[in-house]
């Protein structure tokens, strides 16, 4: 369970940096996903989660523990 907030609490302070650093590119980049076609956004969500479940089988590869 800790693991879980660990990177809930890190996931949170990479998003509030972008927010918090560069609010335009984030208005830009929300302008851009809305003129996606709704499949081309889903398609896009897919890798991203495909990608994130990558890196994490990388870092317990690497020794990283779970729970």
């Amino acid at each position: 369970m800790s693991t879980l907030l660990l990177a809930l609490g890190l996931v949170m302070i990479i998003e509030g940096l972008a927010y918090a650093l560069a609010p335009s590119l984030i208005e830009r980049m929300l302008e851009a996903l809305r003129a996606l076609p709704e499949a081309a956004v889903r398609q896009l969500g897919l890798l991203i989660v495909v990608s994130g479940l990558i890196l994490v089988w990388f870092a317990w590869q690497l020794g990283a523990s779970v729970g």
